[in-house]
């Protein structure tokens, strides 16, 4: 993984355990077949493609509000 670009995703998700969240579940997609939102380098890993996705907003996430009605 390149640091450079971990420090490049922080600016767009700066909770690190959400960032480490968002990218693992990418990798996974990616790693079970699902297609690149960006044009991947020969030498960028699965993890690489995730952060980089983030970087240019091709990936984000939504955080869910709990039920405060909840019995």
């Amino acid at each position: 993984m390149m640091s450079h670009l971990v420090e490049e995703a922080q600016k767009r998700i700066p909770n690190v355990p959400l960032l480490v969240n968002v990218v693992s579940k990418r990798v996974r997609q990616l790693s079970a077949g699902h297609r690149p939102l960006i044009d991947a380098g020969p030498r960028m890993g699965w993890a690489d493609i995730a952060l980089k996705e983030i970087i240019d907003g091709k990936l984000g996430y939504e955080l869910k509000q709990k039920d405060e009605e909840k019995e």
